[in-house]
């Protein structure tokens, strides 16, 4: 029995090596309503036998009470109580295969309309875009919505499956109508190529195997594409970039800077940058939980040792091979995927990479998916799409979205109820003599001051007044008294960011401040939501 198992462990390492040198391929499939993308996932994985026995017999149990009969391929991906029973995909699922060629992570994303936000997360991460279109529809405004939005996240490929021709009785017209159309449309968004090919889920014509029932169609089936298409780089033309999510200190011998590389690959020796400040030095080492590393690539997580020690804090951008852009300026598509809509007076903050920073977001346009035109908004509902200009607080570090996806991406958070309202791709920085020629803002005053401008009314007490403006002033604040009958020049004062004390000859009934000035103080910064260190998170005064 040693023996035996002596000589299996060779051919088992040998195997999990193999396995692990398979290159992977991450695709989604998306169209409108039962266009049968459950059903292709579920063919997909059970005719190349990665499905489990268990599995096939809870669907099948799942199946016998639906009316069409027989096994429901569908169910082996739509594993929601309410996608059961309504029959449609609601969340994104995941589903992991391999072939003796490649493996494969499938996203099936919903296709109503109601859960395009859903679709757009599962096509964040794809390297291809199954698009499927009903033989008997032909191409409906939901083809063309996923469309759109697979062009927008950057997908390089594009597999358009013609599905349900047996109940075209696989006429060839049929698809031939649909190819035209559709690559027309395609060709307007900027896709350069797709492949087009008919099939059946159902019945599992050129799914995995070539059909004989379309003689006509002489391409590769579903499956022998998916494991032949050529994978190409993508984010690594930018160079190396890793936003540093951490500065690993356990002792006084040892200084790293830990994060996710983004894009590209580093080396021990090789020179690389910091942002903002503009440092340079060269990588000792890269380590990690295992040991140290002889190269780092996306989307590793590293520690990084420089030979000199900088000034370096989570948030700052390491990266060689042609620098990212800096601004705090900069346009980006959206997508809206929040109930509450998108307003412009709206507080929200900007996650990219590793930093939070307080923005303003404005809205250029929005786009109508159906026929891709654009048009005035004033503000984005659920799942629309729109060209929006981002002021952030504090300069960012990027590349655009086309050429880096990490780099170039970025979620916005409603800064009340915390909730990812939108996300974006950066277009581009703004012209820097357009930005200069603009007004300074209340987000670029609060983030310079550390809070937003308020005005504070007190009855006439002018001890009260230079004990509030003391306490203010000690933390850090920038705050000043006025007197009485000076209302304009506190409210223009408080716009500029500053907190005015402004003393009026008597306060509203309602709410009175305690006796003494100590605790009238208190009360006051209480009302302020003024924090230890000197900073107000909300409110505009009282």
């Amino acid at each position: 029995m040693s023996a035996l198992r002596t000589a299996l462990v060779p051919e088992f390492e040998e195997f999990l090596a193999q396995e692990q040198d398979k290159e992977l391929l991450r695709f989604l499939t998306c169209g409108s309503v039962d266009d049968g993308k459950s059903t292709l996932i579920g063919r997909l994985l059970y005719d190349s036998r990665n499905v489990f026995e268990d599995q096939i017999q809870a669907a099948a149990k799942a199946s016998e009470h639906r009316a069409s009969g027989g096994l429901d391929l569908s169910l082996l991906t739509d594993g929601l109580r309410a996608e059961r029973e309504q029959g449609i995909t609601i969340d994104v699922a995941y589903r992991y295969f391999a072939t003796a060629r490649r493996k494969f992570i499938i996203a099936d994303t919903p296709g109503h309309e109601q859960y395009t936000r859903n679709m757009a997360t599962g096509a964040s991460t794809a390297d291809l875009a199954i698009l499927l279109i009903d033989a008997r529809l032909g191409v409906l405004a939901q083809s063309r919505r996923h469309a759109f939005i697979c062009s927008l996240l950057g997908i390089p490929r594009f597999v358009v499956a013609v599905n349900k021709m047996d109940m075209v009785d696989y006429d060839r017209a049929v698809f031939e109508r649909i190819r035209a159309e559709f690559t027309a449309f395609l060709s307007v968004l900027g896709v350069g190529s797709a492949y087009f090919l008919p099939l059946s889920a159902l019945a599992g014509d050129n799914v995995v195997s070539s059909s004989p029932r379309m003689p006509w169609f002489e391409g590769p089936s579903l499956l022998d594409h998916l494991e032949t298409v050529q994978l190409g780089e993508g984010a690594a033309d930018t160079g190396f970039r890793m936003a540093v999510q951490r500065v690993v200190r356990p002792d006084q011998t040892f200084r790293g800077y830990a994060g996710q590389v983004a894009s590209g690959m580093l080396h021990p020796g090789d020179e690389v940058a910091v942002l903002p400040s503009g440092l340079r030095s060269r990588v000792r080492q890269i380590s990690t939980f295992d040991g140290p590393l002889d190269e780092a690539y996306a989307p590793m997580g590293v520690t990084v040792v420089l030979e000199d020690h900088l000034d370096i804090s989570r948030g700052d951008l390491l990266y060689s091979a042609g620098k990212p852009q800096s601004a705090r300026k900069f346009l980006a598509k959206v997508v809206w995927m929040d109930a509450r809509p998108l307003y412009p007076r709206r507080r929200y903050l900007l996650k990219h990479t590793t930093r939070t920073v307080p923005a303003e977001v404005s809205i250029r346009h929005r786009v109508r998916i159906e026929t891709l035109e654009e048009e005035p908004a004033e503000t984005l509902e659920m799942n629309e799409i729109g060209l929006v200009e981002i002021n952030a607080s504090q300069p960012l570090f990027f590349d655009p979205y086309a050429r880096n996806h990490q780099t170039g991406s970025f979620i916005l958070i409603d800064a009340e109820t915390n909730a990812t309202s939108g996300a974006g791709m950066i277009v581009d920085a703004r012209d820097h003599a357009e930005s200069a020629a603009t007004p300074v803002t209340a987000l670029e005053r609060a983030a310079r001051w550390g809070h937003p401008g308020a005005v504070v009314r007190i009855g006439g007490r002018i001890a009260l007044a230079q004990a509030l403006e003391r306490k203010l002033f000690d933390r850090g604040c920038a705050v000043v008294v006025l007197p009485a009958q000076q209302h304009q020049a506190a409210r223009a004062l408080a716009d500029a960011g500053l907190l005015v004390i402004a003393l009026v000859a008597r306060l509203a009934a309602e709410d009175p401040l305690p006796d003494g000035d100590a605790e009238a103080c208190d009360e006051i910064l209480r009302h302020l939501n003024l924090s230890q260190e000197g900073t107000i998170h909300q409110g505009e005064g009282i």
